[in-house]
């Protein structure tokens, strides 16, 4: 039996399994696609505290590996299919019909974005196609930028980006947006943010990069084509968490106190499955920091 058990050897995960196995407690990581998560793929991250210079998502989260391993972490490629969380034994199922057990489970499977699903998105993520303005929107300094979307995030994003780009235009597929009044009125308010309305990106087109979108009206069915440097999407997230019985919100993220804590004793959550305001790796780092903390405190009071 372990004491811990982290679901996701994301950010947040490795984090996690670095602090508990540094305090001696037995972890165990299990990741069903490859250790790093959704930060493996982005090709360069340059906010993140102590690279002035910027460092690859690869690189970062292969540090993360190797420093949660150095500490004595098991890291183990296998997907959960089963929860039997409720007691003071915690059993998990993995696909391959092996069961693992632990004291606490600190569950850190993330969020992955939703994708629009049209000709040239895969092709051009990370070369125009992006799915976080903080990330990524220093890149496209006085850029043609195309925000999709038309919630809270997309117009908030579009604002931050407003602040790099030549100008931003927003794709949305009803004719008023979603997103709270204050927002909304904030990107009419602003010069350098239009709307593009009843409308929605059917193509990303592009040679080796992004160069534009071919728009659609929902309404006429008339295409066109726009001009665009980059194309960010903010259609919403899908929470990992899949088959796990603990409160989520309306959204099925996670709800957790801040301890990370869940409403099961001893299962906790930390990064972008849970409720919070800002999903970067920072913060996820932080989070399975927390969340190691108290599982680490959970298990010597048992």
């Amino acid at each position: 039996m372990y004491d811990i058990i982290c679901v996701g050897a994301g950010p947040a995960g490795l984090t996690a399994a670095i602090y508990a196995s540094r305090e001696s407690l037995s972890v165990l990581v299990l990741e069903r696609m490859v250790a790093g998560g959704q930060a493996v793929m982005t090709e360069f991250i340059e906010n993140y505290p102590g690279f002035a210079k910027g460092v690859s998502g690869y690189d970062l989260t292969d540090a993360m590996r190797a420093q949660a391993e150095r500490f004595g972490a098991e890291i183990r490629l296998a997907d959960v299919v089963g929860y039997d969380i409720d007691g003071d034994v915690k059993r998990l199922t993995l696909s391959n019909g092996d069961v693992v057990e632990s004291k606490a489970v600190i569950l850190t499977q993330g969020a992955t974005h939703k994708h629009l699903g049209v000709p040239g998105e895969d092709k051009f993520s990370g070369r125009g196609v992006s799915y976080c303005a903080v990330c990524d929107g220093a890149f496209f300094k006085d850029k043609e930028i195309v925000v999709v979307g038309g919630g809270n995030s997309a117009v908030q994003d579009a604002l931050y980006l407003a602040k790099y780009g030549s100008h931003v235009t927003i794709v949305h597929r009803r004719n008023e947006l979603r997103a709270q009044k204050v927002i909304a009125q904030r990107a009419f308010d602003n010069p350098k943010v239009s709307i593009c309305w009843d409308s929605v990106v059917k193509e990303i087109k592009g040679a080796n990069a992004v160069e534009g979108v071919v728009l659609e009206n929902v309404k006429t069915g008339e295409k066109s084509d726009m001009k665009a440097d980059g194309v960010f999407i903010f259609i919403g997230l899908n929470p990992g968490g899949e088959g796990v019985d603990v409160k989520k919100d309306d959204y099925g993220y996670i709800v957790t106190d801040e301890e990370m804590a869940t409403s099961v004793p001893g299962v906790f959550a930390a990064g972008d499955i849970r409720q919070k305001s800002l999903r970067q790796v920072i913060t996820a780092c932080a989070d399975g920091a927390v969340a190691a903390d108290a599982a680490g405190r959970y298990i010597a009071m048992k």
